[in-house]
């Protein structure tokens, strides 16, 4: 395979991962805030995304440094994004104002 190729596919590949990771965690911390249990629902959540990142980063990476580098790159990409798309209307307009306050 093409070694561009193969870095492009481990960088999409950490995307997808970041996007489930940051993405499930998102989902856990409604969730967990309307539950009954809400430690369970972490500490389950937490076990699941941490097993399925790992595994991903693990075979992503197959014993390269450069597609694991990649990968990262990727979920942490993933990471902005997902908060930039979980922000809610309150917190865009906080910071709309801070950012008011300190123009010259």
């Amino acid at each position: 395979m093409n070694e561009t190729l193969a870095l492009v596919l481990s960088w999409l590949a950490g995307a997808a991962l970041g996007a489930f990771f940051f993405g499930g965690l998102w989902w856990t911390v409604r969730k967990s805030l309307v539950s009954r249990q809400p430690a369970v629902w972490v500490f389950c959540s937490l076990l699941l995304r941490m097993g399925a990142t790992m595994t991903g980063f693990y075979f992503v990476a197959g014993a390269d440094w450069r597609r694991l580098l990649a990968c990262v790159i990727g979920f942490f990409m993933a990471r902005h994004i997902v908060l930039r798309l979980t922000r809610t209307p309150e917190e865009i307009l906080a910071r709309k104002s801070q950012e008011a306050r300190h123009a010259p």
